[in-house]
This record gives C-alpha cells, sequence and structure tokens, in this order.
C-alpha cells in the first residue's frame, strides 16, 4: 500500500532515536523561540499522510496550519513545478513580466469574490504580507488612516499585523505598535451574554462595533473593517452572515471598505473556493480579499484581489517586492486552482465536513467538557470546556488529547484564545478509511484523557 492510502501506524517512542537527533540539533542552530510541541521530524508525505524519520506514519489533520487542503506530494502540482523550474526560477516583475504572474492573476481575479466586475490581484509572499498589503491599499483608497479589526483575531507577525492580531502572547516585548488600530468585539455566539437569543447576539455585536467608533475613531476616518470569516487561532468561530450583511451595510453607509482575511479559509476548506462567496451569495460581498497558505500547495505565496478602482487609488512604487509572484510559487498556484476547480474540491470539504460533524456532534452529547461544534464546511472546531453550563475553558483537556493523538498516529492542533478549542485542517484529499481512523484515534483521546483527569 503507498503511503497516500496508508493508514496510521505509531512503532517508536516518540521521538524516535532518529527524529531525537534531529530535535538535538535543532536546540543548537535554531531559535528557541521559534517553538514545537511535536516530537515529529517528517520525512515523505503523500495525501493526508507523512512518515517520519523513524518509519512512522501519521495522518495529518493540521496540513501545515490550513497549507496543505490538496495534499502532500501532488503529482500534477510536482509535474508543473518542475515544468517551471527547468526554464526560470524567478522574474521580478518590476524587472522582467512572467506569464506565470498573469494567469495566476486572471484566475484568481476571476474566482475571487469581491465587489466589483473588474478586478486587480497583487502577489506577495506570505499572508501577514497580504494583510499588511490590504491595509496599504484601503489607506491609500480612502485617504483614511485608521481600522478596526476585532478580538480573537490573527493576522500575522510584521510590526503591523502584530498589532492587528488580538492574542498578544504573539507580541510579547515587541512593542510600541503601530497607531491606527482599532478593536470591536468579535460576534462569538457560543460565548454571547447569558440569556440572549443568537439574533440579539448579532446587533449586540453590532452595536459593539459601532461604539467603536465613538470610543476610538470616528467612522469616518476608518479606512477599513478586516475580519476571517472564519477565525483560526480565535478558536475556529464563524462570523454569522447576519453579522456581515451588517458590517457590509455600515462600510457602505460611511465609506468604508470591508476586508476578508481569507489565508487559512481559502481554497475550498469552507465549502466554497473562498469562505466570501457565502457572503456574496448573500448580497454582503467584500471589497478586498486577502489569500495564502493553500494557495500554492506548500510553496511561498499569497494574493490581495479587489476591484481595479481601488487598487488604482495606490501611488506607484508603494506596493510590491522582490520575490513576489516567483515563477515556480505562480506554477504551483495555477496548478491547484485547476485541480481543485476540476476535481470538485469544496465538494469534498462539505463531504468531509458531514461525516466529521455527525461525529463531532455526538461528542458534543455524549461529553460534558465539550461545549462547542462549529465551524464552516471543513474548517471546524471543538471547544473544551470544564462544564457546559459555566463553560470554563479546559486547556488541559485539549493539550492532553493533542499529546495522546500523536502518539496513535493522529496530528491535531489546539486554537483558541484560551487553547481550549482543537481544529480541524486536514488536507481535502483524505481517504474514508483514513478519516474513520483519525475519528476512532480523536474519540479515544478524548476518552483517555477524560479518565486521566476525572
Amino acid at each position: 500500500m503507498s503511503l497516500r492510502e496508508a493508514l496510521p501506524k505509531v512503532s517508536t517512542a516518540l521521538p524516535g532515536p532518529n527524529a531525537k537527533a534531529m530535535f538535538d540539533k535543532r536546540a543548537q542552530v535554531m531559535p528557541a523561540a521559534i517553538k514545537s510541541i511535536y516530537p515529529l521530524a517528517i520525512k515523505r508525505g503523500e495525501g493526508a499522510m507523512f512518515e517520519d524519520v523513524d518509519g512512522n506514519i501519521f495522518l495529518d489533520w493540521v496540513g501545515g496550519v490550513g497549507v496543505l487542503n490538496i495534499g502532500y506530494s501532488h503529482p500534477e502540482l510536482i509535474a508543473a513545478v518542475k515544468e517551471q523550474s527547468e526554464k526560470y526560477f524567478h522574474a521580478m516583475m518590476n524587472i522582467v513580466t512572467h506569464e506565470g504572474y498573469l494567469n495566476l492573476a486572471e484566475n484568481l481575479n476571476r474566482i475571487a469574490p469581491v465587489k466589483g466586475d473588474v478586478r486587480n490581484t497583487m502577489l506577495v509572499n506570505s499572508g501577514a504580507e497580504a494583510d499588511e498589503n490590504a491595509v496599504k491599499i484601503a489607506k491609500a483608497f480612502t485617504g483614511r488612516p485608521n481600522i478596526i479589526v476585532f478580538s480573537g483575531a490573527f493576522h500575522g507577525r510584521t510590526m503591523l499585523t502584530m498589532t492587528m492580531t488580538a492574542k498578544k502572547a504573539y507580541a510579547v516585548g515587541m512593542g510600541p505598535f503601530p497607531d491606527g488600530i482599532y478593536r470591536a468585539e468579535f460576534p462569538n455566539v457560543y460565548r454571547r451574554p447569558t440569556g440572549m437569543s443568537e439574533a440579539d447576539a448579532v446587533k449586540y455585536y453590532i452595536q459593539k462595533l459601532e461604539e467603536v467608533f465613538m470610543d476610538a475613531s470616528p467612522a469616518q476616518y476608518v479606512a477599513a473593517i478586516v475580519f476571517e470569516p472564519v477565525q483560526g487561532e480565535g478558536g475556529f468561530v464563524p462570523a454569522p452572515v447576519e453579522w456581515v450583511k451588517a458590517v457590509r451595510a455600515i462600510c457602505d453607509k460611511h465609506g468604508i471598505l470591508m476586508i476578508t482575511d481569507e489565508v487559512q479559509t481559502g481554497f475550498a476548506r469552507s465549502g466554497r473556493m473562498f469562505a466570501s462567496e457565502y457572503f456574496k451569495e448573500a448580497g454582503c460581498a467584500p471589497d478586498i480579499i486577502t489569500m495564502a497558505k493553500s494557495i500554492a500547495g506548500g510553496l511561498p505565496l499569497s494574493a490581495v484581489t479587489a476591484r481595479k478602482e481601488i487598487f488604482d487609488g495606490t501611488p506607484g512604487g508603494t506596493i510590491g517586492g522582490t520575490y513576489c509572484g516567483n515563477a515556480v510559487a505562480c506554477a504551483a498556484a495555477n496548478k491547484v486552482i485547476e485541480v481543485m476547480l476540476r476535481d470538485d474540491y469544496p465538494g469534498k470539504a462539505l463531504k468531509i465536513a458531514d461525516k466529521c460533524m455527525k461525529r463531532f456532534n455526538t461528542w458534543k452529547d455524549s461529553f460534558e467538557f465539550i461545549g462547542d461544534v462549529r465551524g464552516v464546511g471543513a474548517m471546524m472546531g471543538i471547544e473544551f470546556v470544564k462544564t457546559k453550563a459555566g463553560k470554563e475553558p479546559f486547556a488541559d483537556m485539549v493539550n492532553g488529547i493533542v499529546a495522546e493523538a500523536w502518539n496513535h498516529g493522529l496530528i491535531l492542533e489546539s486554537a483558541g484564545t484560551y487553547g481550549n478549542a482543537i481544529r480541524f485542517l486536514c488536507p481535502l484529499c483524505v481517504t474514508d478509511a483514513q478519516l474513520d481512523a483519525g475519528l476512532d484515534i480523536f474519540e479515544q483521546a478524548i476518552k483517555t484523557v477524560a479518565a486521566k483527569l476525572a
């Protein structure tokens, strides 16, 4: 059986001897601030599986934190990268125009669900770069200095995006931070005020947003409102469509641009190529979309797409960079889009979500410490609490489950402001047998850790 079809199998203690040697080297040559909690060192990967340097086989439900929606080592992706690499690796668009950039921009202009019929796309290298450039473009177009972001947000680790990010564990000792970034409360419906209906919660969170105009920045000075359609680090919390409709109306009223950060939600994860397609279907499409992670199957690349009018407001020379739109990465991204559309990866995400959510909700009914199960498509999260009534975060349970699961061949990752959620970002090419095996390992890990903590 090929690795692509294999099931999880762990036959050594973790880390194994070869992995241990690599971790010893890591401790010598890498900064400790680049943390890793996993005793794993990869040798090769195919599909949703990877083999470590000691021969153990793992099912990866993290996927490079959302980078591997198309899976490890897709044969057509490898062929596209090889073909481009034999022509040239790099051509900087300020100097020499190359076709891969143009074709990718054309593809993204066609599929990105932003307002306006005539779109432009710029390419950069990381999610943080995409978010930072989106803010620059919004400020240039509106002539305004401020932006609004949200509690629970993660937008990156550059100085600007670190400021935009809510969780300040990612910014310890890094201040002072840029001015002009103001924060509203994100609509975490699960943690809405006690006794409040979901409909009233949407109104409550909109009121919290409008209070920013009084308490921090008047609306006429706000260039953009930036949010993730499903918060990633924040705990896989979806933005309710009715809330997005209200945000869109606020933006239209005050001349503010609405930016959706689709770095993690993009490229079929949500059951659409972009989660913002749900917003467009509801009549509240964003003005600007940022994207990265799964765009190129693992090569560094990101993008910003908006209507041409918005880009036309950006002064020449203020955006771009040396590696932006690298030729090899563009070849990979164009192939990713081709394969995902041809093979209906959004449909794969919905099929995976249907199976997983049924199982997750069964666990929610069975276990007092599972407070919430949520998500959009195959971007799903489970929030663990000490009691359903109290909703007190139960990070110890999550940490125990993650460790128990990896010892049996399933890689999970925590998320959430309090570290008490487990996220699902498995490659969308996972087989039914692998998905079933993962669900079984996950369930047993929950039971094992629950018994230990009882």
